[in-house]
């Protein structure tokens, strides 16, 4: 495998970071993941818009403008071998002393970017669907930003793991005597269809700004499918039609099964039939018309 490291290629197991990086000492990073269809990235601009989001909102400075980024990748994904690819691209605030203030002069930050096969989801469990648990969402208040302190997610994703499951639904106490509601998945986001209209939770601080979520809502809208984007309490979960989780690495998977119990019909349904092939689609349209 072969990765980019401050500026430089290299095989990954020629790759050293100091001990003294804030990414190592304080999780002081964010990150971005990256789908690469027949070495293509997929939806680039809004990976790398997302990308801005997150750096302004732990206010560091965008190491790169959007062309040399697009060099940077296009020249990663062709020196891996994959047709389909993943990008795993991280910055850090760089290198200094243990301080939890900033380092003041700024220093230079680390940029790191790895490649890995994208493998989509195998036919039998596009038919079977997956199972998922349900949790509290104990995480901050900041979980547009997409940071790489995860140990949240990762105990939360762990759970699910633990019980056979796919993914970790999370809950979030309501205030002011509201119901609790519905935010997202530990790894993914999560839509509610109930009596064929598909319900989606807004984009706020309590959930990261999806890529494919985007993508499916725009598929809804361009087909004429009824949906709405609103806050979807805890009850709406567990009497929901269908239940979808969407991500970069997943695309669209049906969850049949929540805490133990048969979403719906106990097996993907009609909305996840229609928009799987509506996504499937649109990507062939959208890496056809980047190729030209």
């Amino acid at each position: 495998m072969t990765i980019f490291l401050n500026g430089e290629y290299m095989p990954i197991g020629e790759a050293k970071i100091s001990v003294m990086d804030r990414g190592f000492i304080f999780g002081d990073g964010v990150y971005e993941v990256i789908p690469v269809y027949s070495r293509r990235a997929f939806r680039l601009a809004e990976h790398l818009r997302r990308l801005q989001h997150s750096l302004d909102g732990i206010r560091l400075a965008n190491p790169y403008g959007n062309g040399e980024w697009a060099n940077i990748i296009n020249e990663l994904v062709e020196r891996n071998e994959a047709q389909d690819q993943y990008l795993y691209l991280h910055i850090t605030r760089g290198v200094a002393k243990r301080d939890h203030a900033f380092p003041n002069p700024p220093v230079k930050p680390t940029v790191f970017m790895m490649s890995n096969p994208l493998l989509t989801a195998p036919a039998d469990l596009l038919q079977s669907g997956v199972g998922a648990i349900t949790a509290q969402d104990n995480r901050w208040l900041r979980c547009d930003i997409k940071a790489i302190a995860l140990l949240p997610n990762v105990l939360l994703r762990q759970m699910a793991v633990d019980a056979g499951c796919a993914e970790t639904i999370l809950i979030r106490p309501g205030s002011n005597n509201e119901p609790s509601f519905m935010t997202e998945g530990a790894a993914s986001n999560i839509f509610v269809v109930k009596n064929g209209k598909l319900l989606a939770p807004p984009k706020d601080n309590l959930m990261l700004p999806g890529i494919t979520y985007d993508v499916i809502l725009e598929i809804a809208a361009a087909n004429g499918i009824p949906h709405e984007v609103r806050r979807i309490g805890v009850a709406e979960v567990f009497a929901a039609d269908e239940l979808l989780l969407t991500s970069s690495t997943k695309e669209v998977l049906a969850i049949t099964r929540l805490d133990g119990k048969p979403v719906g019909s106990g097996k993907p349904g009609e909305m996840f039939a229609v928009l799987h092939k509506l996504y499937q689609d649109f990507k062939r349209d959208v890496m056809r018309q980047n190729s030209k």
